[in-house]
């Protein structure tokens, strides 16, 4: 049975911070210019606002905590271990999930590419940091 009253939340929330860090990079650097040509748009036509990454917040942090559950429940400890369980629930639930999206919605592959990826990555990044810092 799940667990989440003996999660290590303070686990779950540097994990969800270098989740942000990543996104950070991601679409800045690494793939910014890439995003926003999929999208269609140009910078100066993304009008900034709190609401995105706020959403994004709660997403990333309901992502990881059930991911440290998920590695409570099967009793998995370890970076590596929780690397493949971030890896195997990014691409399962969550890059599958928004393939379906992407079809019926016609977003175009690159820009799944791109968002999945990075919550793919985000992933498998929670599942180290909490399988390397355990629930006491």
């Amino acid at each position: 049975m799940l667990d989440f009253a003996g999660l290590n939340w303070w686990a779950i929330l540097v994990a969800t911070a270098a989740a942000f860090a990543l996104g950070y990079v991601w679409y800045g650097p690494v793939f910014g210019k890439a995003w926003l040509a999929a999208l269609g748009k140009t910078e100066d036509e993304i009008q900034p606002s709190p609401t995105p990454f706020v959403v994004s917040f709660v997403a990333a942090l309901a992502t990881c905590v059930v991911v440290a559950a998920l590695m409570g429940g099967l009793g998995m400890t370890g970076v590596a271990n929780g690397a493949v369980l971030g890896l195997v629930t990014g691409v399962g639930f969550i890059a599958a999930s928004m393939a379906s999206d992407t079809a019926f919605c016609g977003w175009g592959w690159k820009l799944w590419a791109i968002q999945a990826g990075y919550r793919v990555a985000y992933s498998i990044i929670m599942g180290a940091i909490i399988g390397a810092w355990p629930a006491t």
